[in-house]
């Protein structure tokens, strides 16, 4: 059996936080800067101070979750979709009724 060489450190496990709050607190001066060199001479609103910023990002923390750091919101990643399955169970001439179905349905819409 190998030996795993990887000891964890206590430094790693007390730096990782402090990277956290170091990396948020720059990414709500970099709102803070887009904020106001965008928005107020776009859509005439004022300029954000750096707390109103960092508070911007939590609350979009609050309302969408992730910042995109998950790869995967719902479901299984793997599993394949319903309608896949079911397109390639079809015959041609259900594809095929399949597709004219659709194309009346779009019609429908349109008109």
């Amino acid at each position: 059996m190998m030996q795993n060489n990887y000891k964890r450190s206590p430094k790693k496990f007390l730096l990782f936080p402090l990277f956290i709050i170091a990396a948020a607190l720059i990414m709500g001066a970099v709102v803070m800067l887009l904020w106001n060199a965008i928005l107020p001479s776009l859509l005439n609103i004022n300029a954000i101070t750096y707390w109103q910023a960092v508070g911007l990002l939590v609350l979009c923390k609050i309302l969408f979750g992730s910042f995109g750091t998950r790869r995967h919101s719902g479901g299984t990643p793997f599993k394949k979709p319903y309608w896949k399955d079911k397109w390639s169970g079809m015959s041609d001439e259900e594809k095929t009724r399949f597709r004219e179905e659709w194309k009346k349905r779009c019609e429908q819409r349109k008109g």
